[in-house]
């Protein structure tokens, strides 16, 4: 039997999972995280964050080791966020995970952020080999495993589509996130059909948000800033975002004839994207798989998980004293030894 503990913190989000893994078998135990909000106008500032994981990094570890019912002498492993994200929040996640591995002499596994997102979804999913959309805060990749390693399709070519959505959203007055509330008024806007035409930036593979959000901000500041404006531009700039992601999903299932799609990410908790995505894989004969909400997000479960998986390789394991975090690691500079 292995137990396996998680912990993220590389943006937002500090969160805590355990997993136990016994005959072939993986059962969750425990997932819990406190998510910093930051003031009403306002971006994350990264050591703002970084204080707010240090602030409750022990609680979030103390309620999952009580939802798990283990103590930390029973834990076998730990995993955790080594990158990419922000420095200050990746350091205060490294600081619990070093001050565990020394009292307690637990070895430590090095999780890519990105490959947890993938790996928890393809295993909540029963999916193998799939083209993965992965959408988040300041993550947007087209990914698919060849010989050896997550190659990047596609991908931003400057903001995440999470971090779009907020900044759209906090010029024109929503809270944090930004997501979930241009959803929910893109819906009347939706009903409306009135559309806006806003820059559509596909290059080949590669996407670029930048465009679409400052003409979307200039049309706002422009308006008499009704709500019934707000809410036709909302619709219009999801729309016209999502139908971007579509497009290049849709070309790298071409390209390379996999018959499965994941979406994951904080991004995938979206329905009008995964409506979307799930009809352009019906009409290609593709399965289609959306990340549960509980793990699309950030989440500690998912840093167990990979770490498990890569544990099991033999090959990932390091002393907690040596244990480091790389603000830079991309996806595809991972040598993927699992598959």
């Amino acid at each position: 039997m292995t137990i396996v503990l998680g912990i993220e913190s590389t943006s937002h989000t500090f969160g805590v999972g355990i997993l136990k893994h016994e005959d072939d078998k993986t059962e969750f135990l425990a997932n819990y995280k406190s998510v910093f909000k930051p003031e009403k106008g306002k971006g994350i500032d990264p050591s703002i964050c970084a204080q707010h994981h240090k602030d409750v990094r022990e609680k979030v570890l103390k309620k999952a080791l009580d939802k798990a019912c283990i103590s930390l002498e029973q834990v076998d492993v730990i995993a955790y966020s080594c990158g990419p994200g922000l420095p200050p929040c990746l350091l205060a996640g490294l600081e619990l995970v070093q001050k565990i591995s020394s009292d307690y002499n637990i070895s430590v596994v090095p999780v890519n952020h990105c490959i947890a997102h993938i790996e928890i979804a393809k295993f909540s999913g029963g999916l193998k080999d799939s083209i993965i959309l992965y959408v988040s805060g300041g993550n947007t990749q087209v990914i698919g495993y060849s010989e050896g390693r997550y190659r990047i399709f596609g991908e931003t070519m400057d903001i995440g589509i999470g971090n779009a959505f907020d900044v759209f959203a906090r010029e024109i007055g929503l809270d944090f996130p930004g997501g979930p509330k241009i959803d929910e008024l893109s819906r009347n806007g939706k009903e409306r059909g009135n559309y806006i035409e806003l820059p559509y930036v596909v290059k080949g593979m590669d996407l670029s948000f930048s465009g679409i959000v400052s003409d979307a901000v200039r049309r706002w500041n422009k308006s008499d800033k009704s709500h019934k404006f707000k809410e036709d531009l909302c619709f219009s700039f999801q729309e016209t975002v999502f139908a971007m992601l579509t497009e290049v999903a849709e070309r790298a299932l071409s390209h390379t004839k996999k018959n499965e799609f994941v979406l994951t990410g904080g991004v995938a908790a979206s329905e009008r994207l995964q409506e979307m995505l799930s009809m352009m894989c019906r009409d290609r004969g593709v399965i289609f798989y959306g990340c549960p909400r509980e793990y699309a997000g950030d989440n500690g479960l998912m840093i167990a998980y990979a770490g498990l998986i890569q544990y099991n390789t033999g090959k990932c394991v390091i002393d907690g004293n040596k244990a480091d975090f790389n603000p830079s690691w991309r996806t595809d500079e991972v040598d993927v030894s699992w598959i």
